[in-house]
């Protein structure tokens, strides 16, 4: 692949970021699982923000790790905008009075100014990427400058692997089955022994605004259709293990304060209609003692 393609490749990509950023919203987000949120949360240890096939999690009380000193050192000592403040901060000035409107940016010749503007941006990107600004001394301005003083990276820390067997296989099986059990009931007092401090909150605040909107998930007919660990690990004295599970339900939601005897008003969802749901869900636990939930990812 020449590099010119290469070059034109990442321009495509920076303008269609840009599409998406300008352009609305043309979809919703899928449904996510059964608790309502579809999002991925909770911790995994100094694993939480490692990419292990699933999506990330959105939510977790672990702290995001810091970057290193002047960036990543693969990408040359940080992205493209934090070594152009100047090119940042017009852009991001353009793009805001484009997107607020107001004054000389909502009449058609400031889209047009908009759309020159942006044209702009692109060509001095590519110039940029292409090598074709000229230093002061003449010549090209080398895309390595810096590259090799950049220092190393230092592996993070991870925690050693360790394997687990069908027993512990098993009772991640079985604290599935209780959680989708209580989580339909609305148990509090059932989630507790079967999660985190941190899950059972994310859980309660699922729960308290399905109260609030009045509305309740019922679940029911859990059947597990597989069941794999992905990976398994030690930290210190905890022990932390990641599974794939797939499973069929009975998944609706439900109106509350019905009169007694009166039919459940469906919300959502079919109480006659088995439905699938992937995810993976991490456990942890002290050596020794009993696995706790400590974090869901939707695949």
């Amino acid at each position: 692949m020449s590099k010119r393609t290469t070059h034109w490749r990442i321009l495509l990509a920076l303008l269609f970021c840009l599409t998406l950023t300008i352009a609305p919203s043309l979809a919703e987000a899928r449904a996510g699982s059964s608790w309502g949120s579809g999002s991925s949360f909770g911790s995994r240890g100094t694993r939480s923000f490692e990419p292990n096939q699933a999506a990330p999690l959105s939510r977790s009380a672990t702290p995001m790790p810091s970057p290193g000193i002047g960036g990543s050192p693969a990408l040359g000592g940080g992205g493209f905008f934090s070594r152009h403040p100047f090119l940042t901060g017009m852009f991001g000035g353009f793009l805001g009075a484009a997107l607020f409107g107001g004054g000389f940016f909502g009449h058609a010749f400031g889209g047009l100014f908009t759309i020159l503007i942006i044209g702009f941006v692109i060509y001095f990107l590519f110039k940029l990427l292409s090598g074709g600004f000229a230093r002061p001394g003449g010549g090209m301005m080398p895309r390595s400058v810096g590259a090799a003083a950049a220092p190393s990276a230092v592996p993070a820390y991870r925690g050693h692997d360790v394997g687990v067997g069908d027993a512990d296989l098993n009772a991640f099986q079985a604290i599935h089955a209780q959680i989708q059990a209580a989580w339909s009931g609305g148990d509090l007092g059932h989630l507790r022994p079967l999660m985190t401090p941190e899950m059972l909150g994310y859980f309660n605040e699922e729960l308290t605004r399905n109260a609030s909107q009045g509305v309740q998930n019922l679940v029911s007919d859990v059947k597990l259709l597989k069941g794999e660990i992905s990976e398994s690990w030690e930290e210190g004295d905890l022990q932390y293990a990641t599974a794939f599970m797939r499973w069929s339900a009975i998944d609706y939601m439900v109106r509350l304060g019905q009169a007694p005897g009166a039919a459940e008003p469906i919300v959502s969802g079919n109480p006659r209609t088995p439905v699938e749901a992937e995810e993976v869900w991490t456990f942890v636990r002290r050596r020794g003692g009993n696995w706790l939930l400590s974090a869901i990812q939707q695949v």
